[in-house]
């Protein structure tokens, strides 16, 4: 009876999420805009009380959250086909192609079935996928391996690999997560606004989106950074990049946070000496898969999303409008290279804003850095979110919370694909970004300006 009364609130909340997370994993099309948005709508407003009601619960919440993620251990992915490619990959590295070398389209256009299940794979994944070669980093291919490994002739059993691995991950990141809040004398269940975010739990573990290793790798070199363990920090930041390229933005940023003590000369050596692990460790697991054509056709593809494609963007749709305005066409090509050269100028300035750091403020740091990434990207698919919603649980700054609520209005686009107009829906965009730009502007000037004037006061 008292356990009932203690904990009946989140029992009660972890049983209605639990009904509506079945729903979302197994009766759920991504065209069904309204039917979507409800679901969602109702998870975040039961993951907010449970975390309200149980939070002080943190051995409750760690089983909850197992339960959540194991619902979708055997759903196909309803919003993303990202993971027939993933499947792909993985079988072509088992039967010893590099899948570097080789586009899908390749192999169909000559009828070269070189993979078990090749036209059904092909086909899941779609042709724009399909043409284009693997930007996918080293580690994630050996995931994408490991997979055909335990199963080469089931496209469900390697979808159930995959999940148990990004679920691993993020029981890495709450491990891990854990520790570093209490060392920086935050409260320790603020990792849930991440571990219960329905946001999380149906873009990595649901949509088999890979952020969760690179998220897990982040976290812990973090935490071996604040304990002093730099050596150690720098290989595993390095495996985080080589899940995906993104926390490479965020090196620029280490420059400050070594500098902080007085002896400059040791500090920058040891800067120096981080980046080289953090390179060194990165090109040693690209190796394996290099040639001179491997080089060109990385690079090729990772600067489509540049110059090439265009999803959910803010200020880059802006830009477009004017170039549409005065030249008549997308000028996407010279936008998308101004945006990036602007991205990298305004992490180099954030870098150097401050005189002298400790790890709290190279997390907000690091989460200026990625927003700003992301704000100007022509490209900003929901689950690019996963990192910038880790590093705010560090923080006071909540936009990255209520992005990764209104970050489901992009899937309204895809009501669009079994018509004529396949375009996005620019108001729904504009909506997404509206609530979070007010948010990021309250949080980050109007509210730190009140702030600085009561503290004058």
């Amino acid at each position: 009876m008292l356990f009932w009364k203690t904990y009946k609130a989140p029992l009660l909340l972890t049983l209605v999420s639990s009904c509506f997370y079945v729903f979302f994993a197994y009766d759920l099309v991504r065209t069904d805009g309204p039917k979507l948005i409800l679901l969602y709508t109702v998870l975040w407003i039961s993951f907010l009380m449970l975390f309200k009601f149980g939070k002080q619960h943190t051995r409750l919440l760690t089983i909850v959250a197992f339960v959540f993620r194991a619902i979708f251990i055997i759903a196909i992915p309803n919003l993303s086909q990202d993971f027939y490619r993933f499947i792909w990959d993985g079988r072509l590295l088992l039967e010893g192609f590099n899948p570097y070398l080789y586009t899908p389209e390749q192999f169909m256009t000559v009828g070269s079935f070189p993979i078990h299940q090749a036209q059904v794979l092909y086909e899941g994944m779609g042709e724009l996928n399909g043409s284009h070669f693997s930007n996918y980093p080293p580690l994630k291919q050996l995931c994408f391996g490991l997979a055909a490994a335990v199963s080469n002739h089931s496209i469900l059993g390697s979808v159930i690999v995959f999940r148990l691995l990004i679920i691993a991950a993020d029981f890495g990141t709450l491990f891990y997560g854990k520790r570093l809040l209490a060392q920086l004398k935050l409260p320790v269940n603020n990792i849930f606004l991440y571990i219960l975010n329905p946001f999380i739990i149906i873009e990595l573990t649901g949509n088999l989106h890979f952020e969760g290793i690179l998220i897990c790798c982040l976290v812990w070199s973090l935490y071996l950074l604040n304990c002093g363990k730099w050596k150690m920090a720098a290989i595993v930041f390095a495996f985080s990049i080589s899940v995906k390229l993104i926390p490479l933005l965020l090196l620029p940023l280490f420059f400050r946070y070594f500098k902080k003590a007085s002896d400059h000369r040791l500090n920058f050596g040891r800067l120096m000496a981080f980046y080289a692990i953090v390179g060194l460790t990165t090109l040693l697991l690209f190796l394996p898969f290099y040639s001179k054509a491997f080089f060109n056709n990385y690079t090729g593809t990772v600067a489509l999303w540049f110059q090439n494609f265009e999803f959910n963007a803010s200020f880059y749709y802006i830009a477009r409008e004017i170039g549409y305005l005065f030249r008549g066409y997308n000028e996407i090509a010279i936008i998308g290279k101004i945006l990036a050269l602007l991205v990298f100028c305004m992490v180099v300035g954030i870098a150097f804003s401050k005189k002298q750091q400790t790890l709290k403020t190279l997390i907000v740091q690091m989460l200026f850095a990625l927003s700003v990434y992301l704000f100007l990207s022509t490209t900003v698919h929901p689950w690019y979110l996963a990192t910038l919603v880790i590093l705010s649980v560090f923080t006071n700054y909540k936009y990255p919370m209520v992005w990764s609520y209104t970050i489901i209005l992009s899937y309204l686009a895809y009501l669009n694909l079994n018509t004529a107009d396949k375009s996005e829906n620019l108001w729904i965009i504009a909506l997404e970004y509206t609530i979070v730009y007010t948010v990021f502007i309250y949080e980050v000037f109007i509210k730190k300006a009140n702030s600085k004037e009561l503290a004058s006061s």
